[in-house]
């Protein structure tokens, strides 16, 4: 399917598109290339692009500009972190199957890391502007997404969802605390 299409039918209709996801023959060069390299992309080129064009406002200093080479260091730090990132997500989702009844499959967790992120990912457009970074926050649709995968992807029963869901989601709060300590350096935005 056609990433544009596969997009615009995960957001608009994702229970049916579940089930087709489901059923895809995927591998994990097919998946990246496919779909989380270029989607991973927006949010690191919007935020690089908006910092170092736009810039930030700081109280009482002005609007800051970040350096056109440490936004593109910055870009390509946290483009290769979240890249690595899903794929680590994966793991953790494919790793907590069992607890939550549900088949263990690297493939089909990778899928759910990948789709489900498609929100937060597109979402990352909005970085590109200053006053429209608040709505960064309409990314949170990828739990909902996260949330109707779960079932589907790793046949974990209806009930379990939930419980699923929040463990996978606390488990990428930590893991993306700890991927943000690691390129801390080059992501603390335009004061690091």
């Amino acid at each position: 399917m056609a990433l544009a299409d596969r997009v615009k039918q995960i957001l608009l209709a994702p229970r049916e598109e579940w089930l087709v996801i489901d059923r895809e023959p995927a591998t994990v060069a097919s998946l990246y290339t496919g779909y989380i390299l270029p989607l991973a992309a927006i949010g690191p080129v919007a935020q690089a692009i908006g910092y170092a064009v736009f810039g930030m406002n700081v109280p009482f200093m002005g609007t800051y500009r970040t350096p056109i080479g440490s936004a593109i260091t910055s870009a390509i730090v946290a483009y290769v972190l979240t890249l690595a990132g899903v794929y680590v997500l994966a793991l953790v989702i494919d790793g907590l199957a069992p607890t939550f009844n549900g088949t263990k499959d690297r493939i089909q967790a990778l899928k759910l890391a990948a789709y489900s992120s498609t929100a937060s990912w597109l979402a990352g457009i909005f970085a590109l502007i200053p006053g429209l970074r608040i709505l960064t926050i309409l990314g949170l649709y990828s739990l909902y997404l996260l949330y109707l995968g779960v079932p589907v992807l790793m046949k974990s029963p209806p009930e379990k969802a939930i419980g699923y869901t929040v463990v996978i989601v606390l488990a990428a709060i930590v893991l993306f605390m700890l991927i943000g300590l690691v390129g801390g350096r080059f992501l603390a935005g335009p004061m690091g």
